[in-house]
């Protein structure tokens, strides 16, 4: 019997059109991959609990585990990311989910916990909040040897991950996907960076001529400089990484800290994973423009100082679908989109299905690799497999109908030998 709490059952025939348009864009995950787990059903018997982004496109990955003969829970990695009528959808096909947009963090948590009591034995998450708290509330499935192993699929999880590692906390296996090749430089850069046109979906804006401020360069914030840039942009770049920041330079972007930037910045959108982009002082946010748009691309609402923000404000009024105007004791006003929340996912639909592709089909594959290699595992970070991560690429191209030349034995003695020289 499948398990939910979900917004709005009768929204299944619309999530059902909108995973039909990702099936379709998703070949490597939807089909190569799922008609081989169909046949083969590599994950039989396996519970997986995902806490991601509950969109079409993780509708996919939920279908394929499920074809792979898993028993898949997904709950949502942000309160305000869960697709209601996707939700619904995969109900209806024996998905169990607990996620609906708009839930509280007691909710948030409640949906997790709905996800651990089903003593999973693979996690795969988005931030790492499934993984943590099962360490911090459900120990009892680590010790007992329930949990054989986890993926994190985003760059702020992989960082607590190794936090926890250096610390001696880590004690599950731990694969962090998002640092696979076919994940960080598609996913991370081309659908981080497409994020950008959030700024318009939230207050229709033209970019040409605006200054535009992208805070942090790397996978993620690169792909929003070049994006930004493309559509006309005046770029400036912020970092604390001097390697980054000369990267971004050569790149042809002006590089400041982010305190010179906010006199003139029309829109600032930040992706770096850590708290605070905007240092939370009242006579910093005096500094910033007037009507400056606010967008964050990181996983948490934290980069832009939210909360502290909405203290700030002598007025908060919602002007548009998930777009806020903070007018400020000087009478200057900002624009806040999706409460400091993924604006790429609040308002719009998160990253392309085609980029997602190659993501849940490395998703897939470790789930795959994981069952067939659990007893071989200790409780530390395991890198991705390269012929696993390479394996996705060529299905991908495959799917493209792209060939690639191939090394001849010689060329590849060449470049894995060290006996020939000039």
């Amino acid at each position: 019997m499948v398990e939910y709490k979900v917004a709005d059952e009768s929204l299944a025939p619309q999530g059902k059109e909108a995973l039909y348009i990702a099936e379709n864009k998703m070949p490597v995950t939807s089909n190569i991959i799922r008609e081989r787990f169909k046949k083969e059903k590599p994950l039989e018997g396996i519970t997986i609990a995902g806490c991601l982004h509950v969109t079409k496109e993780t509708g996919i990955l939920a279908r394929t585990l499920k074809a792979g003969g898993a028993e898949v829970y997904l709950c949502g990695s942000n309160p305000l990311s869960t697709q209601d009528e996707v939700a619904a959808a995969l109900v209806e096909e024996g998905i169990n989910v607990f996620a609906w947009h708009g839930n509280t963090t007691e909710e948030f948590y409640w949906c997790i916990r709905q996800c651990l009591d089903a003593k999973p034995n693979i996690l795969i998450d988005d931030g790492a909040d499934m993984i943590v708290t099962a360490h911090q509330e459900y120990s009892d499935l680590i010790t007992s040897g329930t949990i054989i192993g986890c993926q994190e699929e985003t760059t702020t999880g992989v960082k607590r991950f190794r936090a926890m590692e250096v610390k001696g906390k880590l004690k599950v296996p731990l694969f962090p996907v998002n640092d696979a090749r076919c994940k960080n430089q598609f996913d991370n850069e081309l659908g981080t960076g497409q994020g950008v046109i959030s700024a318009i979906y939230g207050m229709h804006i033209l970019f040409a001529g605006k200054n535009t401020v992208i805070a942090g360069y790397g996978h993620c914030s690169s792909g929003m400089a070049l994006r930004a840039r493309g559509l006309g942009a005046n770029v400036t770049v912020t970092e604390v990484d001097p390697i980054k920041a000369l990267k971004a330079k050569f790149a042809g972007y002006n590089v400041k800290p982010i305190k010179e930037t906010l006199p003139e910045a029309d829109v600032i959108l930040t992706a770096t994973g850590c708290k605070h982009v905007i240092p939370p002082k009242h006579e910093i946010f005096d500094k910033i423009k007037d009507g400056c748009i606010l967008g964050n691309l990181g996983h948490f609402d934290i980069e832009i100082p939210t909360k502290e923000l909405y203290e700030y404000a002598q007025e908060i009024k919602p002007i548009r679908k998930d777009v806020e105007e903070l007018t400020f004791p000087t009478g200057k006003k900002v624009y806040l989109l999706g409460q400091g929340r993924l604006a790429n996912l609040v308002l719009s639909e998160g990253h392309p299905s085609e980029v997602m592709d190659m993501s849940f089909g490395l998703q897939s594959l470790m789930s795959e690799f994981i069952v067939k290699n659990k007893d071989n595992f200790k409780a530390e970070i395991i890198e991705v497999p390269e012929d696993i991560d390479n394996r996705v690429g060529e299905l991908k191209l495959k799917a493209m109908g792209i060939e690639i030349d191939e090394l001849t034995e010689e060329q590849y003695n060449y470049i894995h030998g060290f006996e020939e020289g000039t």
